[in-house]
């Protein structure tokens, strides 16, 4: 058994992937399925967290046992595979970070009453906030800091679930009438929610740097039983917090037939304000912390991985331009992340709508081919046969491969009707 002490060295990409996947899909999708269809949608949520295991865990693996970016192991299927996992990058590149920002610059704003300046202003000022902490405290800072704001997040989450437990669920409306989850408003918002629980199926190639930079700061090599814990720990804390937030929904706003808000920043700053009028004034700043905390901590993650992931792929895309392995370069695509999300932000604001629907759609469709990748790549000739996936674990893949399959063509039949 391993000792507790080597875990909480190890701790790093399962942390980092806890971070970066408790964001919108929790704080907004995770909380409007339990006020909209009650404790109920924890199946739903506990189904994805469970069939999509397989796809981020050998990230983690192929990592660990090569020593390789899982980038790096796309190409060695051929340059094709890595073709294709560039294209679903470039599309995360104008989208993920841009939407997130606002959403964070919008919940700051909402939270703590900030009118008199812009969304633009705010996303620009934790644009160059974050880049700064990126660029001169590294992966190990990211790493040692996320520590801290995930203690806290979990926290105040524990309390705030504990607190709506205490109190027990709103009084239901006379005139409540509970929606249908197999009408076509349902099973779109099923599709939304299981697409991105825990988080989209590339960022299992954002794991995988994770890991080359876990292993750079470690004196000893961790084993893959060891690795494996650690983002095990990370995975189940974010399946976990996931659960926390569809009790919140559930407690505070299922039955009262309150209108919810399409918008990501509404919707949160509705939770916020429902939530301390069941508990109380008092128990405001500990579901602001919660939320606040959630939003930046995925910011951040996400922003240190698109910029590390673009890198990688760059290098391995033309190995020829030495620019590329400059000690300088991961600076250099961390601000331009930053410059092009902020220009995104600014020409394309009242269309940002369009541009998150493009992304959901790219990675909705490709996110089988991305996990059959994963599974050839763990299955081919880099990893020796005694650390390939054994057959229970082969087995949940391929029904996780079958799951999203048939999600995309739902999903693509739902676009074309």
């Amino acid at each position: 058994m391993t000792k507790p002490k080597s875990l909480l060295k190890a701790l790093g990409p399962g942390l980092l992937f806890a971070s970066m996947a408790i964001g919108t899909s929790h704080l907004v999708l995770s909380t409007k399925a339990g006020a909209q269809y009650g404790w109920i949608m924890v199946i739903p949520i506990l189904l994805a967290n469970i069939l999509k295991y397989p796809f981020f865990e050998f990230g983690i693996r192929y990592t660990t046992v090569t020593e390789k970016s899982l980038v790096e192991g796309y190409l060695n299927l051929g340059k094709t595979y890595l073709w294709v996992y560039a294209f679903v990058t470039l599309i995360s590149t104008f989208t993920v970070l841009a939407a997130l920002y606002v959403v964070t610059a919008g919940l700051f704003m909402n939270l703590f009453a900030i009118s008199s300046m812009g969304a633009g202003t705010i996303s620009l000022c934790l644009f160059v906030f974050i880049s700064l902490l990126l660029i001169i405290g590294k992966y190990r800072f990211l790493e040692n800091s996320l520590k801290a704001v995930i203690s806290i997040l979990f926290v105040a989450l524990l309390v705030t679930t504990a607190l709506v437990l205490e109190k027990g669920p709103v009084p239901e409306s006379q005139s409540y009438l509970r929606p249908e989850i197999f009408n076509e408003a349902g099973v779109l918002f099923l599709i939304g929610l299981m697409g991105w629980m825990p988080t989209a199926v590339e960022a299992s190639g954002w794991v995988s740097l994770w890991g080359m930079e876990n292993l750079k700061t470690m004196k000893e090599k961790p084993t893959l039983k060891l690795a494996l814990q650690e983002f095990n720990v990370g995975y189940f804390l974010t399946a976990l917090l996931a659960v926390f937030f569809l009790i919140i929904g559930w407690m505070t706003l299922y039955g009262t037939g309150t209108e919810l808000s399409g918008s990501a920043v509404v919707f949160a700053d509705q939770v916020v304000n429902l939530f301390t009028t069941h508990i109380g004034n008092w128990a405001y700043l500990f579901i602001a912390v919660a939320a606040f905390a959630t939003m930046f901590s995925t910011c951040m993650t996400a922003h240190d991985a698109i910029s590390r992931v673009s890198l990688d792929v760059l290098e391995k895309l033309f190995p020829e331009k030495e620019s590329l392995k400059s000690k300088n370069a991961f600076a250099i695509m961390v601000l331009c992340m930053a410059l092009v999300n902020w220009a995104v932000i600014t020409l394309f604001g009242a269309n940002m709508g369009h541009l998150v629907a493009l992304a959901t759609f790219v990675s909705f469709v490709l996110a089988p081919l991305l996990g059959w990748m994963n599974l050839k790549t763990v299955m081919g000739k880099d990893i020796p046969k005694p650390y390939k996936p054994k057959i229970g674990l082969q087995v949940l893949t391929y029904s996780g491969i079958v799951f999203l399959s048939l999600f995309a063509l739902y999903y693509c039949w739902m676009l074309l009707m």
